[in-house]
């Protein structure tokens, strides 16, 4: 009898698990040398990735001839991109494992030695949608961490995906590593979706990457612990001791180096004792850049030519060519803006006044928040971490880009000469 889809993502969930016992004893020579296999074979077979994703993007803009820019970014593959990917393996596989780290040793007074060391969370399951480079990502993580992982991609990325997967798994067992460490699930049924949540006998964590329904999908009825972010409703405040260039600058940056990812800028506020001296620049600039610029009624005083933003607007991610931009008097009221529309993913300020910066950094409770800079540097790569597994914006766990060291948790090692209680 043919097993359904339910079956089978339990099956692959129950050979993680076996896996992942094994995987936690690796040492860090051996899974740097199986990261170094991965980026080998990548870069070998970029003609076969290649193929793979035309045939994603092929089906993708016949079935959705009008698929957004966004998502077509998101979903297709170059030599470039691959090259960035192989060079993401490459660093994972430099830095510091984090297993066995003694975070902290205490000496009681009977005599007991106490540490507190990382270990491998056990097996995480990702659930996520287009981005191809992300199924590398994860892989790649969790190998280094000593987690064994459960992926599940979007079936507009399904060719793409099966043939990294393929690659990855191939690479490391061919160094002698567990390729069972790595379950891919090739099928779209949105039904496997839901039923990885409830595995939590072998599932120790679950982190969806993508829109609300397949968050909602993820979170309904889960039995499995699961980290998220559901939107990146982003803004940066340029306050009146702003340095005008430099907001503008950054401003741009934020919205226009790539419109599709989470960490863009949607929402831009302008105190409204610089607003006449910024806006006519930036909306220029924007407007260059292939940007709609929306506004409130007092940046239309200023730009009449702008489209009035509505309160849908403050509530949207974009993900596109589009901004909203409001006059705000003073810093009080941009926090309380931020603080009310933000999806706490990455919240920025523009200021030369160091105390106006650190009231904004202490009131706005966002996973990653800026000063004088771009918000599109909330990325494990750009962080530092050569790559990650999510960005976390709930409140248990590490909040931010998910690296190796979010990827382990603490336990205990106690060691004594004989003591009772």
């Amino acid at each position: 009898m043919e097993l359904t889809a339910i079956q089978i993502a339990a099956l692959q969930a129950k050979r993680a698990k076996a896996a992942s016992l094994g995987l936690r004893s690796l040492s860090t020579e051996k899974k740097n040398q199986a990261l170094l296999a991965v980026a080998g074979a990548l870069a070998k077979k970029t003609d076969d990735i290649l193929a793979a994703n035309a045939i994603d993007m092929e089906n993708l803009l016949e079935k959705r001839s009008d698929a957004s820019k966004a998502l077509q970014s998101r979903l297709i593959l170059t030599k470039e991109k691959i090259k960035a990917i192989v060079e993401g393996v490459i660093t994972v596989a430099g830095l510091p494992d984090p297993v066995g780290e003694v975070v902290k040793i205490t000496e009681r007074p009977n005599g007991l030695e106490i540490k507190k060391v990382r270990i491998p969370i056990g097996v995480i399951a990702c659930v996520y949608e287009s981005r191809p480079n992300v199924t590398v990502d994860i892989a790649a993580l969790a190998l280094k961490s000593g987690n064994a992982c459960i992926l599940r991609g979007g079936k507009e990325s399904i060719n793409s995906n099966t043939v990294l997967a393929d690659i990855f798994r191939e690479a490391v067992v061919s160094v002698g590593v567990d390729q069972e460490y790595l379950q891919f699930i090739s099928f779209t049924d949105h039904a496997a979706v839901s039923a990885l949540s409830k595995l939590d006998k072998y599932i120790d964590l679950i982190i969806p990457r993508g829109g609300e329904k397949l968050i909602d999908a993820v979170c309904d009825g889960a039995t499995v612990p699961v980290l998220r972010h559901r939107k990146g409703i982003t803004h940066i405040y340029a306050a009146a001791s702003a340095n005008l260039d430099m907001a503008i600058k950054i401003i741009h940056n934020a919205k226009t180096s790539n419109p599709s990812a989470c960490n863009s800028l949607e929402h831009a506020l302008i105190d409204a004792k610089v607003a006449d001296k910024i806006l006519p620049e930036l909306l220029k600039k924007l407007k260059e850049s292939g940007v709609e610029v929306r506004g409130d009624e007092k940046v239309q005083v200023i730009v009449p030519e702008v489209v009035l933003a509505t309160n849908v607007d403050w509530l949207t991610e974009y993900l596109d060519y589009i901004i909203s931009i409001k006059i705000v008097d003073g810093l009080g009221e941009a926090i309380a803006h931020i603080n009310k529309y933000s999806t706490n993913l990455s919240d920025g300020i523009i200021t030369e006044d160091e105390s106006e910066a650190q009231k904004f950094v202490s009131a706005v409770d966002s996973a990653a928040t800026y000063v004088n800079a771009s918000t599109r540097f909330t990325d494990g790569s750009e962080f530092g971490l050569g790559a990650e597994i999510g960005i976390n914006t709930s409140k248990i766990h590490g909040m931010g880009p998910m690296g190796l060291e979010e990827l382990t948790v603490t336990r205990y090692i106690v060691l004594g000469n004989g003591q009772i209680r």
